[in-house]
């Protein structure tokens, strides 16, 4: 995601050189939180799209499987009025619906998935924006006191500091493993199966078996 490379961006970012080299380093800091701040809130947003998302996935999933269950009744009361050909149709929507459930299970399992992804990764981002804001605060200050103290304090100083910047290469790493798994995510399937042209051939039969077994069930006449 272009939004999750921007992210990456400001992450591999070395702040100690950037500030070190600014001719304002506290403006500089305060930018650098302020668009890690921007790209935290779309990544928020991108949370909240894949939730609605995904309730929508289990809204029309629920409605599928309602509409399968009336078919099913549907075309047993058919069989009990012996209506063949009704129960025959019947049953065809009630099959109809059946693969839209399975369809529509899959999707949902795939977004709850990504959803999960986008939430880590929220999650992760809002500790090390925490984290970030902290290490600027004490490089600001740092940068104050090399100036007082001259090149070598500042020199010291700068070394020392450093090593909290490794804080946020961890940062980038989980940044670009969630950035994988998101786009790997997204790969949903549409195109026809041969599983799929391959039922349409027996499909007759399947309800004719449906029916047989409906009536089988039925009360014998006498």
């Amino acid at each position: 995601m272009a939004l999750l490379e921007r992210v990456g961006t400001l992450l591999r970012a070395n702040i100690n050189d950037l500030i070190e080299k600014a001719e304002d380093p506290e403006k500089l800091a305060k930018q650098l939180v302020l668009d890690m701040e921007n790209q935290l809130l779309q990544v928020k947003t991108q949370v909240a799209i894949a939730i609605a998302d995904q309730h929508l996935l289990q809204k029309k999933l629920k409605e599928h499987e309602e509409a399968m269950n009336q078919w099913n009744r549907k075309a047993e009361l058919a069989v009990q009025k012996q209506q063949d050909d009704l129960a025959r149709a019947a049953l065809q929507r009630s099959l109809s619906n059946q693969q839209l459930v399975a369809g529509f299970a899959q999707q949902l399992e795939d977004q709850t998935a990504e959803t999960e992804t986008l939430r880590n990764a929220f999650a992760n981002l809002q500790q090390k924006l925490y984290e970030t804001r902290s290490t600027c605060e004490m490089l600001i200050a740092q940068h104050r006191r090399a100036r007082t103290m001259g090149k070598a304090d500042a020199a010291r100083t700068i070394a020392a500091s450093h090593q909290r910047s490794t804080t946020l290469d961890r940062l980038r790493s989980t940044i670009q493993r969630k950035e994988a798994a998101n786009a790997a995510s997204h790969m949903v399937l549409e195109a026809e199966s041969l599983d799929d042209r391959l039922s349409a051939l027996d499909r007759d039969d399947q309800i004719e078996r449906l029916l047989e077994d409906l009536k089988s069930r039925q009360p014998r006449l006498t």
